[in-house]
């Protein structure tokens, strides 16, 4: 069954919450690049796991749409 023309089970946003959602792929791609960057800079494994685990903080957060 279609709502207004949208199907059912259509996810719909307002400007404002997909202008912050871009923001936040934004900012988990920008750290998944600081993460090839500190790889290729040779940086330790403690520093790279310690950048990996923000980056998956980084996803977590992405999962639940504010």
């Amino acid at each position: 069954m279609q709502r207004g023309g949208l199907p059912e089970d259509a996810v719909v946003l307002s400007a404002a919450e997909l202008a912050d959602l871009q923001d936040r792929l934004f900012q988990l791609r920008c750290a998944a690049e600081d993460v090839v960057t500190a790889a290729e800079d040779g940086a330790d494994s403690g520093e790279l796991r310690r950048m990996a685990a923000g980056l998956v903080q980084e996803a977590k957060g992405l999962e639940r749409l504010r």
